[in-house]
Parts: structure tokens; sequence; C-alpha cells
């Protein structure tokens, strides 16, 4: 059955011209049938490289908004419309402006992981790949970044000699995960590498072998020697890399690093949204942004490749 609609996608994506992303976190028959996998903005620049018309993101809200952003001659839609991201809303752009105002020495570093609303009032752009490349060559040494506390910790503590705000934001999923969680973790693993992503609360950073991005993380243990992982991420990345590395071990670090919006997004999404934009009936939800949204925007990931992101 699985394979049938996979097929079925394949013609479709082929006969209207779409380019299918699907973010790492996705579930694997969805990664299968996808164009391009991977972290969200690798993902749009890939897209903004085809010559597609049309492009489907399997992922979350923001990470198609960047979609749109790159490539604003193409439509661009979201597998399911209800993907959104808990860290990437939680900040309003009047929040920025007010520190911004008492303190306009102090340069906004964004997280992608931000919707474009928000993007608009920062100065640059990061990804948890880059962040910490994009901090140090900064002239600037005042910043606030936003809005994940636990990765601007991580930069923090790589970039002493800046003076980095931080704000109570941040990924509630990979925050969840407690030092004691770790602790048990690599017990029950003795011989596993731990892998940590940065959106991780500083004390289980601390106990990691490796602090990476999610493509950092399947790097690392793709090219290790060693056999034993243990994974400090959203576990669909667990399960990926024992598809990818079966004489190898992989272990979740918890339960709890699911993230229900990535999980929304299922192989029938994408089949009835290709079927939507065959018919143009308006049932596939399409990104819609101004040309001025995308203008201030995109001001701050033009700076983020300057800097060489």
């Amino acid at each position: 059955m699985i394979k049938d609609i996979q097929q079925k996608i394949i013609a479709l994506k082929k006969k209207n011209d779409v380019c299918i992303l699907a973010h790492s976190y996705q579930a694997h028959e969805i990664l299968e049938i996808a164009d391009f996998t991977g972290d969200s903005y690798k993902l749009s620049a890939d897209a903004a490289k085809v010559t597609n018309k049309n492009i489907l993101f399997c992922g979350v809200h923001f990470m198609a908004e960047t979609a749109k952003m790159l490539s604003p001659e193409k439509r661009v839609y979201l597998a399911n419309s209800g993907a959104g991201c808990p860290m990437a809303e939680q900040m309003e752009p009047e929040m920025i402006r007010k520190i911004r105002d008492a303190e306009p020495d102090r340069k906004v570093v964004a997280y992608i992981n931000t919707t474009a609303a928000l993007k608009t009032v920062c100065d640059v752009c990061v990804t948890s790949a880059s962040a910490v490349k994009i901090v140090s060559a900064m002239p600037d040494k005042k910043l606030l970044f936003i809005p994940d506390c636990n990765l601007g910790s991580f930069v923090q503590k790589a970039c002493p000699d800046k003076d980095i705000m931080l704000l109570n934001g941040g990924c509630p999923v990979h925050a969840s995960v407690t030092e004691e969680e770790a602790k048990a973790a690599k017990a029950m693993h003795p011989d596993a590498l731990l892998l940590v992503h940065p959106e991780c609360r500083p004390a289980v950073a601390a106990l990691a072998d490796y602090v990476g991005s999610t493509s950092g993380i399947t790097k690392f243990a793709k090219s290790s020697d060693a056999k034993e992982f243990i994974i400090g991420t959203e576990i669909s990345i667990a399960e990926h890399l024992q598809y990818e590395c079966p004489e190898k071990r992989f272990y979740i670090l918890s339960k709890k690093i699911i993230c229900p919006n990535m999980k929304l997004t299922t192989l029938m999404d994408v089949y009835n949204s290709l079927s939507s934009i065959e018919k143009d009936d308006g049932e596939a939800f399409e990104i819609h942004m101004s040309e001025d949204l995308i203008s201030k925007a995109r001001l701050c990931i033009d700076e983020m490749l300057r800097l060489g992101g």
C-alpha cells in the first residue's frame, strides 16, 4: 500500500512540476519520495536552485516561509497546514523592537527557526550549524540572540568575547530532556557516544561527546569509528541512521524528543497536496507573502550569507 502511494506521488510530482522537500524529522516513507532532504535552511537553498515552478515542503510553517523568501517566483506549499513550530512562534516582533529601542547598539541575531515577521526586526540569521561561525564573524560585541536560549548559551560559551543577551525561549521538545535522563542513557549504554543538539539544556550538552546540528549529528555518526551512539535530537534521526548504518547501533536519548508538529505530515498529506495542486482548487496549502514582507525578512538571511553562513 505504501509503495503504491509513493509511486502515485512520484508520478504526480513529475506531471505537475513539483519539487518535494522533506525535513530530516519526517517519516522515512516521506524521505524516500523527496527530491531533497536535510535541515530547514539547506532545503530552502536547494529549492532555490531547481527549475520546478512548484515547491512542496514537508516540514513546518516557518520552513515553507523561508523557501518562499528564497524562491518568491515559485509557488510554495506546505504539506500539512497545521504544522507549526512553538519555538518559531513564541516571540512577537514588537517585543524585540522594544529591546532594540532600549539598546540600539545591541544587534539582533535570529535563529532560522523564527517566523518571517520576526526576521524583519533582526539583523542577521543563523542556523544551528552556522551560529558560532556567524556570531564570531560579526564585528559587533553586544548581541541579542533569539529565540532559543539553549542554542544561545552554546554560542555564548563558544564566543566569550561577545556580550550576548538571551531571552527565555526555545524548543520545548529538546528542552524537555533532563540531565538525569542523559546520565541514565549513558549508564544504560556505556559504550555509546552521546550526540546532542544544542537546543537541549546546557547541562545535557555538557555530558555529550558531540554537540551539533541535526546534519552535524548525522555526519558525525556516519563517519565515526564508534559502533554505538545515543542520539540527542528528534527520535526519527535515530531511525534514519539505523537504516543508513545497519552495522552500527543507535539509541534515543529520551522518548520525549518527539516533535508533534513534524509528525503531523503523512504520506497521504503529500499525495492529497499534489492532487490539489493538479486541480488548482485551493485545497493545497499555499504560502502567500507580500513583496514587502519578503524583502524585509530576507535582509537578515542575506547578511548571514555575507558573513559566510
